[in-house]
């Protein structure tokens, strides 16, 4: 297998992607905000079983957090990152600074609605429309044949395919399985924060159970179980 690149830029993103497609290649991409783990190199295997050629974005979305959330705080280990998705097979991963995604002026969105109007989208006004936007640029900007979400975020997953739909846009919207940590709880890049707030909280030992139709995105039912010590 050749070796890993790298694009800072989407110029020089769209030159590498434009090289695979006329070699025949058929091209998966896997969105992420970087901070991977298990749950992200799982898409990467999925798409590498699909796919010829694989690209991964690492960028942490100044648009979809909000005012008082965690932004600065998101961790943000490149080179962890560049390692696993080399060991994963990856072919190409973006990363791109904020100013090459929003230049100055920029001033369009993309926003679902209706899909938006509950869960995340009531508890944290904007961060779909923050969502929607980056992930609209991204496809437009890899042109990829499939892409793979995780089920974890089920309504973020539901709002892309929606999104997809939507805008004929042509892609496949795969909606991969949730690999969860040994104690049950989903993999997930803020994980790294749980000893932080683990003794106050006792948040080790929630695990929050929740089924969704995800057709047709209704809430079915909630459980929270308390793991004894």
């Amino acid at each position: 297998m050749a070796e890993m690149q790298t694009a800072t830029t989407i110029e020089q993103l769209r030159t590498l992607v434009s090289c695979a497609k006329k070699s025949g290649s058929k091209i998966g991409f896997v969105p992420t905000m970087g901070a991977l783990h298990e749950g992200h190199i799982s898409l990467v295997h999925e798409a590498r079983k699909h796919c010829d050629f694989v690209v991964v974005s690492i960028f942490v979305n100044p648009m979809q957090f909000g005012p008082n959330e965690d932004f600065h705080r998101y961790p943000r280990p490149l080179q962890d990152d560049l390692k696993l998705c080399t060991d994963a097979g990856v072919n190409l991963v973006f990363n791109p600074s904020v100013e090459e995604m929003y230049p100055t002026g920029f001033a369009t969105v993309v926003e679902v609605n209706g899909l938006t109007n509950n869960l995340c989208g009531k508890s944290r006004p904007g961060h779909f429309k923050g969502v929607t936007t980056v992930v609209m640029k991204l496809f437009g900007q890899v042109q990829p044949d499939a892409a793979y979400l995780g089920q974890k975020d089920a309504q973020q997953a539901l709002v892309i395919k929606r999104m997809a739909r939507d805008l004929d846009l042509p892609l496949d919207v795969v909606i991969c399985p949730t690999l969860r940590e040994q104690d049950g709880l989903a993999m997930s890049s803020r994980n790294r924060f749980s000893d932080e707030f683990a003794q106050p909280l006792s948040f080790k030992r929630a695990k929050i159970c929740c089924t969704f139709d995800l057709q047709s995105f209704v809430f079915i039912k909630g459980r929270c179980s308390f793991k004894k010590t």
